[in-house]
C-alpha cells in the first residue's frame, strides 16, 4: 500500500487516545519511509515517522497537545484496504511519556 499524498481521519479511538474525530492526518512516502503530520481537535501539531514493510507499519510518534503537554510513543499498525478501495490503518500505540497502549482507527478521506 502507497500512503504517499493521502489524507486520514480517526474513524476509532481508544479511551486512552488523544487523538479523535477532528484530527486529520497528511502523509508522505517514499520508498519504504513514512511520515506523517496531523493537528486537530486536542492535538496542536504532530508528527509521525516510520518506515512500512508489507502490510505493517512501525512509527514513533510525537504531539504538541491542547493540553500545553508534549508527548509521544511508539505504533505498530497494520494496512488494509477497504471494500471501497481506501486505505485504513489499524494503529497500536503504546505511550513512552505516559501510562498506555491502546488501538486507534485511521481511515482514508474520500474524495469527492
Amino acid at each position: 500500500m502507497d500512503l504517499d499524498g493521502l489524507t486520514m481521519y480517526v474513524s476509532s479511538t481508544a479511551a486512552i487516545g488523544v487523538v479523535g474525530a477532528g484530527t486529520l492526518l497528511h502523509f508522505v512516502q517514499k520508498g519504504d519511509r513514512v511520515l506523517a503530520r496531523y493537528s486537530g481537535g486536542s492535538i496542536k501539531r504532530g508528527y509521525l515517522v516510520g518506515e512500512v514493510t508489507g502490510d505493517t507499519l512501525r512509527f514513533r510518534y510525537t504531539q504538541s497537545e491542547a493540553s500545553g503537554g508534549i508527548h509521544g510513543g511508539s505504533s505498530v499498525c497494520n494496512l488494509i484496504t477497504l471494500s471501497d478501495g481506501r486505505a485504513r490503518i489499524v494503529e497500536h500505540f503504546a505511550w513512552r511519556t505516559r501510562e498506555g497502549s491502546g488501538e486507534n482507527v485511521f481511515d482514508e478521506v474520500k474524495n469527492s
